[in-house]
């Protein structure tokens, strides 16, 4: 009975936890995500846009940096290929 009851406390804290959470930083952290995106599919659009056709870095520095960005290499391609609408810039609610 008292493991049960301590199971209970133990969940309700949690949930407790998760809407305060929710409640306070989560629209923080979910645009900080964002913006790091942003600047990472940016960072890797500099370096291997030759890959899409638009050469901004010579080829030397590009092979340098293969190595830190392959793991992310096709979801780059993906999001930079994607078909972008105008209303993907505002993605927050209004009012």
């Amino acid at each position: 009975m008292l493991d049960q009851t301590k199971d209970i406390l133990k969940h309700a804290i949690q949930v407790i936890r998760e809407v305060f959470y929710g409640m306070t930083v989560y629209d923080w952290v979910h645009e900080l995500e964002k913006a790091r995106n942003e600047k990472n599919r940016l960072f890797t659009m500099i370096v291997f846009g030759d890959l899409l056709g638009v050469p901004i870095l010579p080829p030397y520095y590009t092979l340098r940096l293969i190595p830190y960005i392959i793991k992310d290499y096709e979801a780059w391609q993906r999001s930079m290929l994607r078909e972008r609408d105008f209303t993907d810039l505002f993605d927050q609610e209004i009012g």
